[in-house]
């Protein structure tokens, strides 16, 4: 999903989500045979649901993408919820159909179709709401822990293994799995209380979410560039008997750091090219030491 999207634009994507689920759908009926509301899901229903939407992506594939392991997450409440074999077949079928979500706040959505399975909902209702709830929670997921949350602790890791600590790797860890975690278990049982009242707020509020977390990411991001892109040249200029020095004379005076802000931007267009990854870390791993053997770095 696109931060900014047009509402024709995620209208389209919308209906496109919704073809690859109905494409993947063995549903047999729309209507649970038992229609009377279950009884409430403790809280030890929704924790153990939450530690299961660990293995969302387990059987990740192209067909289906997170299909398996959606189903795996919320099997054990369903089979609480659904006592006639017919109907707990029936929405297990349907939770088999195409989905793909954001792993970290999967856990809201889990929650919020678990209230209407609990209601008894028609199966198609609950369908819509997996499929309006996709893209939203992917775009809001991007943007608050790829974008925003994971380089500030990463910053903070690098920041003390650079300073020779231990703990670098540990502060890191720490610090992303506390929220990980607590947004994790916190969402289940937000999703599950909040019903169906959860989604015009959350619809309502996507594109002011992501666009925040998109721009605190982008400064985040910035500032560890300007910190960790350490290069320079000790190459120097000699007009008869003066020496200038290149990055001291003549580069810093123009800019401090145009030399890793240009191969920052040398990677980024190499990446929008089509170069993955690791490719990129091979250049960068090459020109260092071509650098460092000729000696212009």
């Amino acid at each position: 999903m696109g931060f900014n999207d047009t509402e024709a634009a995620n209208a389209a994507k919308a209906e496109l989500r919704m073809q690859q689920a109905l494409a993947t759908s063995h549903v047999e009926r729309d209507d649970y045979i038992d229609t009377t509301p279950a009884g409430p899901l403790t809280k030890k229903d929704i924790n153990r649901m939450a530690w299961r939407s660990l293995a969302l992506q387990a059987s990740f594939n192209y067909e289906r993408m997170q299909a398996g392991g959606w189903l795996y997450t919320i099997l054990p409440a369903l089979r609480k919820i659904h006592k006639n074999p017919e109907d707990l077949k029936n929405s297990a079928q349907m939770h088999m159909e195409f989905i793909n979500v954001h792993p970290f706040d999967v856990t809201f959505l889990s929650g919020l179709v678990l209230a209407m399975e609990q209601s008894k909902e028609k199966i198609s209702t609950i369908r819509a709401v997996k499929v309006a709830l996709m893209g939203p929670l992917g775009g809001i997921g991007d943007a608050m822990f790829w974008l925003t949350w994971l380089p500030i602790c990463a910053g903070i890791g690098a920041a003390l293994a650079l300073e020779g600590s231990l703990f670098g790797p540990v502060v890191f860890l720490l610090l992303f799995n506390a929220l990980h975690f607590g947004l994790r278990f916190g969402l289940a049982h937000y999703g599950y209380r909040a019903g169906l009242g959860a989604i015009s707020a959350l619809k309502a509020n996507t594109r002011k979410i992501s666009h925040a977390a998109s721009i605190v990411g982008m400064t985040v991001i910035g500032a560890l560039v300007a910190s960790y892109v350490r290069l320079s040249t000790p190459l120097e200029i000699h007009a008869g008997k003066a020496k200038i020095a290149l990055q001291a004379d003549v580069l810093d005076k123009l800019m401090p750091n145009l030399l890793p802000l240009a191969f920052t931007f040398l990677m980024f267009a190499l990446m929008k090219k089509g170069y993955s990854p690791v490719k990129l870390i091979g250049v960068t791993v090459l020109f260092g030491l071509a650098g460092k053997l000729l000696g212009f770095l």
